[in-house]
């Protein structure tokens, strides 16, 4: 796990891509960077209320889109959330909620692999009220998505108070990246699932 930092909650916005060589570890990006919005590791309500406790998820399933995927904590560092270096494994942001929570976005981002093999690469294909489960050792949460959307790189961090908001009721939020051009990948989805 990543060291935390103390940048308040409104300091992480999409990452800059960071394109990387080679079939071990193939180019992708969807990490949240610092910028003008976001979450924090700072406690958030949700943390100080206990809904970020030891008993966080294990597993990700996305039955319409045939993802089944190990789920390990992650944190910001530098104001970085950056998704696992394998792009099969799914990083749950650990300092905002844990899914299941009453309070919070559990935030949980992934890998698009523009050759195939990210955990995330069909996010975008998710529909209206497609069924999300979060597995635990002690529990199956069952989530519906809500909104899909796609947001241009640069646009995303104007939503990301909304996005990362620790105060809203439990829901699980879902980053990637998208639309890979050669080069980069020029925009993020984000899907919004509420608990069923």
């Amino acid at each position: 796990m990543q060291p935390e930092t103390n940048a308040p909650a409104n300091q992480l916005t999409p990452a800059p891509q960071t394109p990387t060589i080679g079939p071990v570890n193939p180019t992708t990006s969807s990490g949240v960077q610092r910028g003008d919005q976001g979450p924090d590791e700072r406690a958030s309500p949700a943390a100080r209320s206990g809904n970020a406790g030891p008993d966080g998820p294990k597993l990700l399933l996305l039955p319409q889109i045939a993802v089944s995927a190990r789920v390990i904590p992650i944190a910001a560092e530098d104001g970085i959330l950056t998704p696992p270096s394998n792009p099969r494994v799914v990083g749950w942001w650990s300092a905002g909620a844990r899914p299941g929570a009453d309070i919070g976005s559990a935030v949980l981002t992934a890998h698009t692999v523009h050759t195939g093999g990210g955990a995330f690469d069909d996010l975008g294909k998710l529909r209206m009220d497609a069924t999300v489960t979060v597995l635990t050792s002690t529990a199956r949460i069952n989530y519906r998505v809500t909104s899909v959307t796609h947001y241009p790189k640069q646009s995303l961090a104007k939503h990301a108070t909304e996005l990362f908001d620790q105060t809203t009721p439990g829901r699980l939020v879902l980053v990637t990246c998208e639309d890979w051009n050669g080069k980069d990948y020029l925009s993020n989805t984000v899907v919004i699932a509420e608990p069923r």
